[in-house]
């Protein structure tokens, strides 16, 4: 069983922020496998699919960003998902808008969300998909991760998460996240 986490805030004036490119791309993903968030529970919107013959639960956690770990946690156990077959979409500032990132695991980088998610599952070792929003130029970073795209930016991400959905189905048919990492790493 493998678990996707998309990192958002939940309500409606978060929608289509910078900082709910993680919910966005999950959304696609879930549109393209054609599976709705239908249940609640453990403090997550859930949708489950099977693909190749696996379940994968698509998770979007209903805590805010910053305690996203309180959901995924209990989840993780809950399901006995290994933190390895796990992967969270987020955010990324350190990138360009639409830049694309796939890593093994790794530190928090200043990421809340990541930060919760480390202290919930007592590990590091989850597979990280980052997703650019680019960096405030005269703006406090907590105004810049809740504004919105453009709509030029928001073309961009939308090209982006079909990159995702692309290369999480790579994952999940090959189950080896370095070819992913080496075949959608964006240059």
């Amino acid at each position: 069983m493998k678990m996707i986490v998309g990192l958002g805030n939940i309500g409606r004036k978060y929608d289509e922020t910078r900082h709910n490119v993680g919910f966005m791309v999950l959304d696609q993903f879930a549109k393209e496998h054609q599976v709705s968030f239908d249940k609640e529970d453990f403090n997550a919107l859930i949708a489950s699919v099977f693909i190749n013959g696996e379940k994968v639960l698509l998770v979007k956690p209903t805590t805010y960003m910053n305690e996203s770990g309180r959901a995924v946690g209990p989840l993780a156990t809950y399901y006995n998902i290994a933190s390895e077959d796990i992967a969270v979409i987020h955010d990324d500032m350190d990138l360009e808008v639409g830049k694309l990132r796939l890593r093994q695991k790794g530190s928090a980088g200043g990421h809340n969300g990541i930060k919760s998610l480390i202290h919930h599952l007592r590990t590091q070792e989850f597979k990280r998909v980052r997703v650019g929003i680019g960096h405030p130029q005269k703006m406090a970073v907590v105004d810049w991760v809740l504004s919105k795209f453009t709509a030029e930016q928001r073309q961009t991400i939308d090209v982006t998460a079909n990159e995702v959905v692309a290369a999480l189905d790579y994952w999940l048919a090959s189950d080896d996240f370095m070819k992913t990492m080496n075949k959608y790493n964006h240059k």
